[in-house]
């Protein structure tokens, strides 16, 4: 019997906003009902307010989420009524090319939940990333729960459904970070700063933390920043340079996601040394850069899309990490907040002044 739920619904582009009814069916064939317990405050969604994805309105935000399984419908098996799961935005299918590849983390065909979860007057809502969290019970792909360590707090663990896995993927997964490495991180919000995080596990010897918020920077020290530069004062390739010898960093990690932050990527790291972009530009942006340099300079420019993560791999693995004392990703928690304060959190976000603010169900 279809369930009736608090959800943050944005009706229109720009608007402000609010806490409805969401009418949530029974799981179909491979979906899932999962009772929510925390969803993290991500910028996605906020481009999602600002129809900076489409304008395929009214959306259920929210996707960065952790809770239980409270319903499976028919041919679910790797997940159960009872089980703690973090919530992905990428269920591999098992069948396209990457996947028959082995490489199942590039998956070309993603799935979600078939049915769609609707308002009180059957609207249909667009769930944000194809998952809706945001709200008291979601309906997803059962291939969207990932099965982890009930230990874990869900306020700590939902991040690893999108900001925290991108920046710690970009590093291991995507940038192959190895022990001794020098890396440099431009951006220090909160995929940022899981970046730098992902350096320090995978054994970097040095990490260097770029941003023009000395808030930031300080965040980006706490947690494992060896250096610190203010591109807003000093010109980040520059200090790059001098802190490699003159050389650049083996890998830099660009988590902005604009032209020029791009082009100090590029330049900031060392012959045959490896740009990751994990920064999401818009439609409109456009990056020129002599051919040459990008033939001299060797290497490798490579873009980072979740981390290049596989969830079924990655999350019970960072889960383990953070239970043995080994991943703080509760540092990463700012601030928990109810359910009508999202739109509040959206603008603290905006100003930079949390790394994330999570919701509490």
């Amino acid at each position: 019997m279809p369930q009736h739920v608090h959800g943050v619904v944005a009706r229109a582009k720009g608007e402000p906003v609010r806490v409805e009814t969401v009418v949530v069916p029974d799981p179909g064939p491979g979906e899932a009902v999962v009772r929510v317990q925390a969803c993290g405050v991500c910028h996605t969604d906020l481009h999602y307010r600002e129809g900076g994805i489409n304008d395929d309105f009214p959306f259920l935000l929210g996707h960065e989420a952790a809770g239980v399984v409270e319903q499976v419908g028919p041919d679910v098996t790797d997940v159960a009524p009872g089980d703690f799961v973090i919530l992905n935005w990428r269920a591999v299918c098992g069948r396209c090319r990457s996947c028959r590849r082995g490489r199942p983390q590039y998956c070309f065909d993603t799935h979600n939940a078939r049915q769609r979860m609707t308002l009180i007057d059957g609207t249909e809502l667009s769930p944000a990333l194809g998952i809706g969290a945001f709200a008291e019970k979601t309906l997803v792909a059962a291939g969207q729960c990932t099965k982890v360590d009930p230990d874990a707090s869900p306020a700590a663990a939902g991040l690893l459904g999108c900001g925290v896995m991108a920046g710690i993927g970009a590093a291991i997964n995507t940038g192959g970070v190895g022990r001794g490495d020098i890396v440099a991180v431009i951006g220090c919000g909160g995929v940022g700063d899981a970046a730098v995080v992902g350096a320090r596990l995978a054994g970097a010897a040095k990490v260097i933390a770029v941003d023009i918020d000395d808030r930031k920077l300080a965040t980006a020290r706490s947690l494992g920043a060896t250096h610190t530069v203010n591109s807003r004062t000093t010109d980040p390739v520059e200090a790059v340079r001098d802190l490699t010898g003159g050389f650049g960093a083996d890998v830099v990690i660009e988590a902005v996601g604009r032209p020029e932050t791009y082009r100090q990527a590029f330049y900031a790291r060392d012959l045959a040394g490896t740009v990751v972009l994990v920064g999401v530009p818009t439609p409109e942006m456009r990056l020129e850069l002599p051919l040459l340099d990008v033939f001299g300079r060797g290497g490798a420019l490579k873009s980072s899309w979740y981390g290049d993560c596989l969830p079924s791999r990655d999350f019970p693995m960072l889960i383990d990490l953070h239970l043995q004392g080994r991943l703080d990703l509760d540092a990463f928690v700012s601030e928990t907040i109810a359910l009508d304060e999202v739109e509040d959190a959206f603008a603290r976000m905006h100003k930079g002044d949390v790394l994330r603010s999570v919701v509490i169900l």
